[in-house]
C-alpha cells in the first residue's frame, strides 16, 4: 500500500486518540482497498488417477464433469483392457467422489486422489451483472453458475459466518385448521 495523504483533525492535541482507534481504522482501510479490486479465490486441487474398463469410460467422464474435474490424459494399459485416466479435481468437490464413481460404474472404476496444487478461479465471487447484455444473459441476480460465489458461501456456512441465503423466501402467516368458538 502507498499512503498518499493522512489527515488528523485540527485540535488533535485536545482529544486523545487511542491506539485501538488507529488500528481499527487502518484495518478497515486495508480491507476496503482489497475489495476495490476484483477478488479471486484459490482452491486446492487433487490429482486423480482412475483405472477403468472401456465400457464405463463415458460414465467416468460424466462424474468428472459434474464435479468440475478436468481430464489431463488417458492411456490404455497394455496387456489388459483397462484405461488409466489422469485428471484434476477440486478438493471441495471430492467429498463422496469415490463412492459416486464406484456406484455409477458398478465397481469397474477405481479412483485414487492425491493433493496436487492450488489453482486460482478466474471468477469474481462478488460479481454482479451491470450492463443490459449481462442482465439479459445472467438474470438480475447473476447467480447462475458463479462457482467462486458458491464455494465462498459453502465455506462461510461451514464456518458459521453470515451468508446471503434466505431461509424463508415467500412466507405466509400460518393458520390453524381448528375453528374458533
Amino acid at each position: 500500500f502507498k499512503i498518499l495523504r493522512f489527515l488528523v483533525f485540527k485540535q488533535w492535541y485536545q482529544r486523545r486518540v487511542r491506539a485501538g482507534q488507529i488500528v481499527t481504522t487502518m484495518k478497515e482501510c486495508c480491507r476496503q482497498s482489497f475489495l476495490k479490486q476484483p477478488c479471486r479465490l484459490m482452491i486446492a486441487m487433487y490429482k486423480c488417477e482412475i483405472q477403468a474398463t472401456a465400457e464405463v469410460l463415458g460414465r467416468v467422464y460424466g462424474v468428472l464433469a459434474r464435479r468440475q474435474g478436468r481430464v489431463l490424459s488417458e492411456e490404455l494399459r497394455e496387456g489388459s483392457g483397462t484405461f488409466v485416466i489422469a485428471a484434476v479435481l477440486p478438493v471441495a468437490e471430492s467429498l463422496g467422489f469415490a463412492e459416486e464413481i464406484r456406484k455409477k460404474t458398478s465397481g469397474f472404476a477405481m479412483p485414487q486422489l492425491v493433493f496436487s496444487h492450488w489453482e486460482t478461479l478466474q471468477e469474481d465471487p462478488f460479481w454482479v451483472p451491470t450492463t443490459e447484455e449481462e442482465l439479459a444473459h445472467f438474470g438480475e441476480l447473476g447467480d447462475s453458475g458463479n462457482l467462486a460465489h458458491e464455494y465462498m458461501m459453502k465455506a462461510r456456512k461451514r464456518k458459521g459466518l453470515s451468508t446471503d441465503e434466505q431461509i424463508v423466501v415467500s412466507g405466509e402467516k400460518q393458520r390453524t385448521l381448528k375453528k374458533n368458538k
